[in-house]
């Protein structure tokens, strides 16, 4: 395995430092797809887990909920989105996702913008 990362190192590969599937405390997300201004991402959130308060400088966010009940947070307003329902967040908008219900919440994630990365 050490020759195969190596191998890609040489190929300046993001695959190399970037791992698809990341696990977090609420849950993980897959990273599906990547270009130069956008990302998508299969999010799955634990049931009563929630991911922290965000704001985004540089991108902003669809979500598409694929399975369960999703609560939003976008800006001052929150609602309920459930199975095959979609919401925009606009780049600057404080937002949250979190699942209120009993099963696992899944979601695809695309983002637009010109940083894309997790510390924007």
């Amino acid at each position: 395995i050490k020759r195969l990362v190596a191998r890609i190192r040489e190929q300046h590969a993001p695959e190399a430092e970037m791992h698809r599937k990341v696990r977090r405390p609420w849950g993980f997300y897959d990273s599906i797809e990547r270009g130069e201004r956008f990302q998508v991402k299969h999010i799955v959130v634990a049931p009563g887990a929630r991911l922290s308060l965000q704001m985004h400088h540089h991108r902003a966010e669809h979500w598409v909920v694929v399975r369960g009940t999703a609560l939003v947070t976008r800006g001052d307003d929150q609602f309920l989105l459930s199975e095959n329902e979609s919401t925009y967040i606009p780049l600057g908008v404080r937002h949250r996702l979190e699942n209120p219900g009993k099963v696992q919440l899944e979601i695809i994630e695309v983002q637009s913008g010109s940083y894309l990365g997790e510390d924007d």
